[in-house]
């Protein structure tokens, strides 16, 4: 999933039709189930019996496979796979089915940045009403936060993106670099790596949102609180300074490389030692396995560095699937929500290469003892599933988090473009979400 996040978010013309009258759309004319709704799950049990047909929209290339696993255990429910596109496309056509009152499937793939957008406007079911709520200790506490909204519940998480430090072990030994656990190693070992060969590079960071606020969240900023229509957006906190005192350094001495991500150069430059690290999701493996077969044997997986050495770490992508209040069978949909995410859909999910967010999959030795050939038989699963224990809590996204990050190459963008702090760039950036959420009809307050 997150690949293709990236990819879009530089959409801006799309990101700005998707979040037009953000606070006044609807979803439809439904009357919404009360926030923070709780009951049982016999109507979700009883509809799984009867049966019907819904539709599901997914981008996720363990879909159709589970789609065609749970109608073999509920043969009387057909579902209607479509991929509507991945990123900007499903998002828009999503969007634009909900304004229109009519078309949404019953069940959609919604990342967790994009969750609180839908779930604001009306147009999710909150799962509580259905006693999904018991099903909080059945997954890693930051994506469970993901999928609440206002005290109501409106997904169940599918993947999670903890973050590592994905490294080049042939480069790091050939150069005599030593495995950073502190950022400022970290910035030492990119000095030392392009002193010693100006081919190289100690990462690749053109300006990507994602990774900006997930690097805010580890360091323990807090930027983006909402209370129902009010916002509040501090880019200049202290994780945010945190942050930017050590990425600074690396932008102003030219020490990351400005091949643009998911590029075939920048897929050739992980190959070829041109690229050394990335700070990501644990969703990376199967990027680095599909992708960059010239890598096979170079990389390991090390915990991501921290400002004092003390575990810590943020995520980065993931999302998981809302039951749409435009569907005429919800209680059947969120039926089909529960198999996915809390059911036998996940061993499919896994077995398609995905990453869980399930404390059970996380904590199974089966999972984290597997030694992985591609990472020279390194069991990386024990390195991903203890970050998913070290998240650090609290983060929350924007309700207009689409927009902010279709915005962010124009403003801190343009810092790495420079070669020149991003502080200003995020100052930048904050005044401009500040007032398109003011515009967008938010009470949108700064400090």
């Amino acid at each position: 999933m997150s690949p293709t996040r990236r990819r879009w978010q530089a959409a801006a013309a799309l990101a700005i039709a998707l979040t037009t009258a953000l606070v006044g759309c609807s979803s439809g004319g439904d009357t919404p189930a009360p926030v923070g709704a709780t009951g049982t799950q016999d109507a979700v049990d009883a509809a799984l019996r009867e049966g019907g047909e819904i539709t599901y929209w997914s981008w996720t290339p363990s879909a159709k496979a589970q789609v065609e696993a749970f109608q073999k255990e509920f043969p009387n429910v057909k579902v209607n796979y479509v991929n509507a596109g991945t990123g900007n496309d499903h998002y828009t056509k999503l969007q634009n089915a909900i304004k229109a009152g009519s078309g949404a499937p019953d069940v959609a793939q919604v990342e967790y940045q994009a969750l609180p957008q839908f779930a604001m406007t009306g147009a999710l079911v909150d799962l509580g009403q259905y006693g999904f709520n018991a099903f909080e200790d059945d997954y890693s506490p930051s994506t469970w936060n993901s999928v609440k909204v206002g005290g109501g519940l409106f997904g169940l998480p599918q993947d999670s993106g903890p973050m590592a430090l994905f490294y080049n072990k042939q480069v790091f030994e050939q150069h005599g670099i030593a495995v950073p656990k502190t950022w400022a190693e970290y910035v030492e070992a990119g000095k030392k790596l392009h002193a010693a060969d100006p081919t190289k590079y100690i990462a690749s960071d053109t300006g990507d949102a994602g990774f900006a606020t997930s690097m805010i969240w580890q360091a323990g900023g807090k930027p983006f609180t909402t209370d129902g229509k009010n916002v509040k957006i501090n880019l200049q906190d202290e994780g945010a300074r945190k942050w930017t005192s050590t990425w600074n350094e690396l932008v102003e001495q030219k020490l990351v490389s400005t091949i643009p991500g998911w590029s075939d150069a920048w897929y050739k430059a992980l190959g070829d030692g041109t690229i050394a690290t990335l700070v990501t999701g644990a969703w990376m493996p199967g990027v680095l396995k599909s992708s960059v077969p010239d890598g096979a044997g170079k990389w390991a997986v090390a915990p991501m560095p921290t400002y004092d050495g003390k575990p810590a770490t943020a995520e980065n992508g993931g999302g998981g699937q809302s039951v749409l209040k435009q569907s005429a069978k919800p209680a059947l949909a969120a039926g089909f929500v529960r198999w996915l995410n809390n059911g036998n859909g996940v061993k499919t999910f896994l077995e398609s290469g995905g990453f869980p967010a399930t404390t059970a999959d996380l904590g199974s030795p089966a999972f984290k003892d597997l030694a992985e050939p591609y990472f020279g038989g390194q069991q990386i699963n024990q390195v991903l599933t203890a970050a998913a224990d070290e998240v650090v809590p609290g983060w929350s996204y924007l309700p207009y988090q689409l927009y902010a990050n279709s915005i962010f190459g124009d403003t801190v963008g343009k810092a790495y473009a420079n070669s020149t702090a991003i502080d200003a760039g995020l100052a930048d950036w904050q005044k401009a979400l500040v007032d398109y959420g003011n515009q967008q009809g938010f009470t949108v307050t700064t400090g």
